[in-house]
């Protein structure tokens, strides 16, 4: 079972880079999408609805905003697209597919970077989504959250992390969140799980940060216990460039 999770920075740009393309030769299970930038209307050209797959699209109500999308090679029983708060329902921010006994979501984090009262928005988000991944896992289903969190949550998790300890996406406050995610609620880092190595999939356009490989790991597949032993592999791919993010992959054992 594979599964991929990518932020596109806008399907449509990431698009006209030949993301579909390579899509097209991953074979993947499910493919989670964020920051889309895109209304559905926008969308009608069909490699934004792969052959193959059934596709969920959640929009931002603002235009060029946020935005994730999912495609499925096997049916869900049903998506979910609404968590009855915003910003997650009025940005696009949150797509659950159902099966059986297993969800895999797609979920898009605000960015704390550009203000105060972006950080702010940013910690109601934090606040607000941890009881919810606990209710879903106390149901006793397996799940797959892929993510871009916006944050990092080790030091080994991004090149420069001694000048960005105040800085958004590497707040102690933010890292906490994530240690409680795993240690308090029990999910798991599941990239972690087998690479314990110093890995990035997002680059800042300032400077020549891609060059130098001055990245930060923000692109996460967390699960719950039970998938642990499942994990076959897990990689970054960045041969090719669609983002400021590189895709991140993952196989399973099992399938959904």
């Amino acid at each position: 079972m594979r599964i991929i999770t990518a932020n596109t920075n806008g399907i449509r740009a990431a698009a006209r880079k030949g993301f579909f393309e390579w899509l097209a030769t991953q074979d993947a299970d499910v493919v989670c999408i964020q920051e889309t930038k895109a209304q559905r209307d926008q969308l009608d050209d069909p490699q934004f609805h792969p052959e193959g797959y059934s596709v969920m699209y959640s929009d931002a109500e603002k235009k060029g905003y946020s935005g994730t999308a999912m495609y499925c090679k096997t049916p869900p029983k049903q998506f979910v697209t609404a968590l009855g708060w915003d910003p997650a329902d009025s940005e696009g921010r949150y797509i659950r597919a159902d099966y059986d006994n297993i969800s895999v979501i797609s979920l898009y984090m605000p960015s704390g970077s550009s203000s105060d009262a972006a950080q702010a928005k940013k910690d109601d988000f934090l606040e607000r989504i941890y009881p919810h991944f606990v209710e879903l896992k106390e149901q006793g289903r397996e799940l797959i959250i892929c993510a871009d969190w916006n944050i990092c949550h080790k030091e080994i998790d991004l090149k420069n992390w001694k000048p960005n300890q105040k800085n958004s996406g590497f707040l102690p406050h933010e890292r906490a969140w994530l240690d409680k995610l795993y240690d308090e609620a029990g999910f798991v880092d599941a990239f972690r799980e087998i690479n314990q190595e110093a890995v990035y999939t997002w680059w800042s356009n300032r400077g020549q940060a891609y060059a130098n490989n001055v990245g930060w790991r923000l692109d996460y597949q967390v699960i719950t216990p039970g998938l642990v032993d499942s994990i076959r592999d897990a990689w970054v791919y960045n041969d090719e460039r669609f983002s400021d993010h590189a895709p991140f992959i993952m196989d399973y054992d099992g399938s959904l």
